[in-house]
């Protein structure tokens, strides 16, 4: 009899995916909290510094599901592009193409927790509202950049 009460071999991968995808913003993040320059970088800072902590908490929600359903999470982070420009308007840019790719993780452990597991549809769910919201912010604060 299995651990867990549904099939998890195509659900661990993804959680793998999450767990280092929010890893790999927590280097992110943090990089850009050292980087932004300019009047507006005490809040910025502040901001990057909340983001890369709570993707840290979101990897090690996903770690500790993982592992539940009797995952091994990976060493490692999702590789993170970088394009040496950090203009608050790139910054900001690149955030945004962050918090899409989670999203998209996010919806595909929704896709395969459907009808299987009402407590990861209602993880998938809540991560999305909380990326969505991700990016929703960062498009607030780019209006200023994006203008002109």
């Amino acid at each position: 009899m299995s651990a867990t009460p549904f099939e998890t071999s195509d659900i661990i991968p993804v959680l793998n995916n999450i767990m280092k995808a929010e890893l790999s913003g927590v280097v992110r993040y943090t990089h850009y909290a050292l980087v932004i320059t300019g009047p507006n970088r005490l809040p910025l800072v502040d901001f990057m510094n909340d983001q890369a902590a709570e993707s840290l908490t979101h990897a090690q929600q996903a770690g500790e599901i993982l592992t539940g359903l009797g995952g091994h999470p990976e060493q490692g982070i999702s590789p993170i592009e970088e394009s040496h420009d950090h203009s608050i308007e790139t910054i900001l840019r690149e955030s945004i193409a962050h918090e899409q790719r989670a999203l998209e993780l996010y919806r595909e452990l929704l896709a395969l927790a459907e009808d299987r597991s009402v407590y990861l549809e209602e993880y998938a769910r809540t991560q999305i509202g909380a990326e969505e919201l991700h990016a929703i912010e960062l498009n607030k604060l780019l209006r200023d950049y994006a203008i002109g």
